[in-house]
């Protein structure tokens, strides 16, 4: 018996758990080594993605305390997000084979209902130059254009902002 369609693609959204430490670390590297690539030099990539300063226990404590959520599409996590009590969405990554597959929008969607379950009044976001035509497609507005340091490289980044009306 063969699963439908729609239940094979269909992106779910739940609560981060211990067990998915190993999972988001691999999306959140594969999103930078690969979907980030086009926009960064490899010396930016590597400052960011920091392959071997990443350890899973930090990684696990990390997601915890932001409540991060994770996607999944039949089971399997595909994407993750979170967003604080004062509305800033610190990490945003999904699978580069599951992209534009709704995987981001779902978990935006999550965490703007979370925002405003809180009664936040608008969500803001530092994003990448990957990142940010999703945003802008989400309603986000560049507040100002960025240059952060991570590990002595500079990368340039947006701060962006939504209301929540």
């Amino acid at each position: 018996m063969t699963s439908s369609p729609v239940s094979d693609n269909a992106v779910e959204v739940r609560p981060y758990e211990n067990h998915d430490a190993a999972d988001t670390l691999a999306v959140f590297l594969a999103a930078i080594n690969e979907t980030a690539s086009a926009d960064y030099t490899a010396q930016q990539i590597r400052a960011w993605a920091d392959p071997d300063g990443r350890d899973l226990e930090p990684w696990n404590a990390a997601m915890l305390v932001r409540g991060s959520v994770v996607g999944t599409v039949g089971g399997r996590v595909v994407g993750f997000s979170d967003v604080s009590r004062d509305g800033y969405v610190d990490m945003m990554f999904v699978a580069p084979t599951f992209l534009r597959r709704g995987v981001a929008s779902a978990l935006l969607a999550s965490c703007e209902q979370r925002a405003r379950e809180g009664n936040v009044g608008e969500l803001t976001a530092d994003v990448s130059i990957t990142a940010r035509p999703f945003f802008e497609r989400h309603g986000f507005a560049v507040v100002a254009e960025q240059s952060s340091v991570t590990r002595g490289v500079a990368l340039r980044n947006y701060k962006m902002r939504k209301p929540l009306h």
